[in-house]
């Protein structure tokens, strides 16, 4: 299998018809998706064949996430470009 190919192809999906979805899942696509491992590559695929609305709902954790396999890969989304914690001390 073409593995570019296949990159492209998961970013052009990740490329939805929400402008908040569009900025949280192709930076996502493009920059971790290529190194995660089969089953997470897997898991983001099945989370793209999801709607829109609940992808979102799920990312700004207005519902939980009914679907356990999709758990970890909302979360590794969720944390994607965060910033991390500033130390107070």
């Amino acid at each position: 299998m073409d593995t570019s190919a296949e990159n492209r192809r998961v970013y052009w999906h990740s490329r939805r018809g929400m402008l908040e979805l569009d900025l949280l899942l192709a930076p996502f696509a493009e920059a971790v998706y290529p190194g995660l491992d089969a089953d997470a590559q897997e898991a983001y695929r099945a989370l793209l064949r999801e709607e829109d609305t609940d992808i979102f709902d799920w990312l700004v954790n207005r519902y939980p996430v009914p679907d356990p396999s999709l758990t970890a890969i909302v979360e590794h989304i969720q944390g994607y470009g965060r910033p991390p914690p500033v130390d107070t001390d």
